[in-house]
């Protein structure tokens, strides 16, 4: 079965990660379906029933964004808030819908890694500021799986580093 790529970049068109990402995945349309959310729902009017028929369509699903703010997009916050309802995704009459497929994160960050440390610039590693993510799919009965990232975009997006983590993202999908 397909691996599910959820896109969700605010200014794909300025992307240049995620980008490169994408156009590695688009020669593997037999592997991946890709779902970009900001392209899909330009007015954030999310398409719910949608949205759940496609998540019930594959076992396994990645978020692919970039992390500013210490957080997500809003977009992902609403699609999360949106799709993941009581009585589908969880709740005492839920089908779990999402229960057992694996989900990951594929994150672009800014920041470099040694900064997302307890010793570093923001006393956090890129894992616990996305716990969140964990716990949410963990109640949902979800296999939360390890996250993976590109960090230093601010810093060094060399086309060299860009290659080197394509190939390393396309190693941790097959991994999943």
């Amino acid at each position: 079965m397909k691996t599910l790529v959820i896109i969700i970049h605010p200014t794909f068109e300025n992307s240049v990660i995620n980008k490169r990402w994408i156009e590695e995945l688009n020669q593997y349309p037999d592997q991946y379906t890709l779902h970009n959310l900001y392209t899909l729902y330009p007015d954030e009017k999310i398409d719910v029933e949608k949205e759940q028929q496609l998540i019930e369509n594959h076992d396994i699903i990645v978020f692919q964004f970039p992390f500013y703010w210490f957080n997500c997009p809003p977009l992902l916050k609403k699609w999360l808030d949106e799709v993941l309802t009581y009585g589908w995704a969880y709740g005492s009459t839920s089908g779990y819908k999402v229960a057992n497929k694996k989900i990951a994160l594929a994150i672009s960050a800014g920041i470099n890694k040694e900064d997302y440390s307890a010793n570093g610039r923001y006393k956090y590693t890129l894992e616990q500021l996305t716990a969140s993510f964990e716990v949410t799919f963990d109640y949902i009965k979800a296999d939360y799986q390890p996250l993976f990232a590109f960090y230093g975009a601010e810093h060094d997006a060399s086309p060299e580093r860009i290659e080197k983590s394509t190939e390393d993202y396309m190693s941790f999908l097959k991994s999943l």
